[in-house]
């Protein structure tokens, strides 16, 4: 690790630009799913997409990002160390799918009225924000009754999944671009070496892989002149739009939505505040995650319907030398790209490959560190709290594939798919899969450490949740996977866990 203990708090060390670089491609991405995703499936113009949403996004991690940065500065003066690094802060990726697939566009499939899918999209991100925000005052507890491999196993799972898999993928598709930086990022950061002059190793990979990408003709001229000339889009308060009318009429509606992913959001940015503490950064889990939501609530009231999150990844930073600046940067930079409509742009000229080595290494120190720092015995437990997510990312790759040859799971049906995979299995494992993996990784810690009364009481927590539909409960419907609320389809579960919670209950007592 890059610690610089020994030197004063310092807004800006030479850590910081390669994690800001490293945070900025992970931002541009989301952005760039933003515009993709509300114009292709939503029809959205570009005024709504560039005039509202973007620079309420922008607004929102301004704010967090300067927050955090403050809060870094805050525990390095206080605890007299100079390493310190600021939690990651940016749009959350499964509610950004999740509002517009299952919010919005119900919406605009029955009224076709994409002003109207728009306000309910603000009105279900700010109920996301009140749950995140609620969940700030009880989640010092969970943290405290949760052993940390339970926490950290579920990131690892996404780490090795989500952000590791897909960036080797890309690594891998186009070599003459991927492994260059790849080896730059892995000689600094695994191997030890410094680089001549001092060159920050993620700026290094990022200029060298834009300008192989560039001379191999990888990138696409014509798509330069086509893009529109930057303007300046200021943000602005949509107070009415989100509390109005729409917010009482359709709120309960998408209850089963905006539930699930503001817990799943809230826990995510929990295990997140774990992984920041084993990395040497104890921050107050309160005031962290109060701010969690009062960034989503920002966000909405500007006019974004995505919900904001503390991220993935402060290992990852923090053996890059990062502190506090990479934040500031980062917030400051998307904001101006979202206020002058420079997100097209920039991703035009910087290919996603050039920091796809970086995020590599982030996927892989934060997989890492869930063997480093927890007990040896309980690696046993590590690796359970990895399958759900295996599931989770195998099931988003089939459905992937299948949209691509023009069909779903539905079309498939699952009798026809159970035949080559066991396909029920591998969904209702996805579904709720940040509580399975903790919940299922608790057990085994427990188990580990002959506490079979605490792996009895996580079975029981397991039963339960599942009975609600949180964890394994789904239906298929209009060509996708959705949750399914209740106990009509979990009760398998429900009864599984009891039946597990009266074996690790009875049968020690027989000894």
């Amino acid at each position: 690790m890059m610690a610089v203990a020994s030197k004063p708090f310092q807004w800006w060390r030479s850590g910081d630009l390669d994690g800001f670089f490293g945070l900025f491609i992970d931002n541009l991405i989301q952005l760039i799913l933003i515009v993709m995703l509300c114009a292709a499936i939503l029809g959205m113009p570009g005024e709504m997409i560039f005039g509202r949403i973007l620079p309420g996004v922008a607004v929102s991690l301004l704010v967090g990002n300067l927050f955090y940065a403050f809060q870094a500065r805050k525990l390095s003066l206080a605890s007299g160390r100079g390493d310190v690094t600021a939690l990651p802060y940016g749009v959350n990726t499964v509610s950004l799918f999740a509002f517009i697939i299952f919010v919005m566009k119900p919406v605009l499939d029955t009224t076709h009225d994409i002003e109207l899918a728009w306000q309910v999209g603000l009105a279900a991100c700010l109920g996301s924000g009140l749950i995140e925000l609620a969940g700030a005052f009880v989640a010092g507890f969970v943290k405290h009754v949760t052993p940390r491999a339970a926490l950290l196993a579920t990131l690892a799972g996404i780490a090795i999944t989500f952000i590791s898999m897909d960036f080797v993928f890309r690594i891998y598709a186009d070599p003459l671009i991927g492994l260059i930086p790849l080896a730059i990022i892995l000689v600094q950061y695994i191997g030890r070496l410094r680089l001549p002059f001092g060159l920050p190793a993620g700026l290094v990979a990022v200029v060298i892989g834009t300008a192989l990408a560039w001379g191999l003709g990888r990138m696409n001229v014509s798509a330069l002149a086509s893009l529109a000339p930057m303007h300046l889009s200021l943000p602005h308060l949509y107070l009415g739009e989100m509390l109005g009318t729409t917010f009482s009429a359709y709120m309960l509606a998408f209850l089963p939505v905006i539930i699930p992913m503001g817990l799943f959001n809230l826990l995510g940015s929990l295990q997140n505040l774990e992984s920041a503490e084993a990395a040497g950064d104890r921050y107050s889990v309160r005031s962290s995650l109060t701010m969690n939501g009062i960034g989503t609530l920002v966000a909405a009231s500007f006019g974004s319907v995505f919900p904001t999150t503390i991220y993935i990844g402060h290992p990852g930073w923090k053996r890059m030398g990062a502190g506090a600046g990479y934040s500031v940067a980062n917030g400051l930079v998307i904001g101006l790209l979202c206020f002058f409509g420079l997100v097209g742009w920039v991703s035009a000229l910087i290919p996603v490959e050039a920091g796809a080595a970086i995020l590599l290494w982030i996927g892989i120190t934060i997989a890492a560190q869930a063997f480093e720092a927890t007990p040896r015995q309980h690696a046993p437990a590590v690796i359970v709290g990895f399958l759900p997510a295996l599931a989770a990312w195998g099931l988003l790759m089939l459905e992937n594939t299948l949209r691509a040859a023009g069909s779903n799971i539905e079309a498939v049906g699952l009798q026809a798919l159970s035949l080559q995979l066991p396909i029920a299995g591998m969904i209702a494992l996805e579904r709720g899969f940040i509580f399975t993996s903790m919940f299922m990784a608790a057990m085994t810690v427990c188990l580990v450490e002959k506490n079979f009364r605490g792996a009895a009481i996580w079975s029981v927590v397991a039963a339960f949740v599942s009975a609600t539909g949180l964890m394994h409960g789904y239906a298929i419907a209009n060509g996708a996977v959705i949750n399914a609320y209740g106990m009509d389809t979990s009760w398998p579960f429900v009864l599984g866990y009891l039946g597990m919670a009266l074996i690790f209950w009875v049968l020690p007592r027989r000894e």
